[in-house]
């Protein structure tokens, strides 16, 4: 299987338009208050997990087991995202 480099460019781009979001949103309202550290963690675990998926595409050639790694993927981010959020499972690092 040969390379993707226009999907991989896609994904770190799609990164990069999400990190946006807040950062625009933080110039009109105050609501949003990221700090550096808030853009490089969300930048961290959405490259990540746009690169385990990158790898996943790559790697696995059968529909079923790539379908469930990809909604695995996107499941661990969602529950970091909101452990991270709001501390669902009150671990050390959560951020309320």
């Amino acid at each position: 299987m040969k390379p993707q480099p226009k999907r991989l460019l896609l994904l770190i781009s799609g990164v990069a338009l999400l990190l946006l979001i807040p950062f625009i949103t933080m110039n009109f309202s105050d609501t949003v208050d990221w700090k550096l550290s808030d853009f490089i963690i969300m930048g961290t675990l959405l490259l990540s997990t746009a690169l385990g998926i990158e790898l996943i595409l790559r790697k696995i050639t059968q529909p079923v087991p790539r379908l469930v790694l990809i909604l695995g993927t996107l499941l661990l981010l969602l529950v970091l995202w909101a452990e991270l959020a709001v501390g669902v499972f009150g671990t050390p690092f959560a951020g309320s």
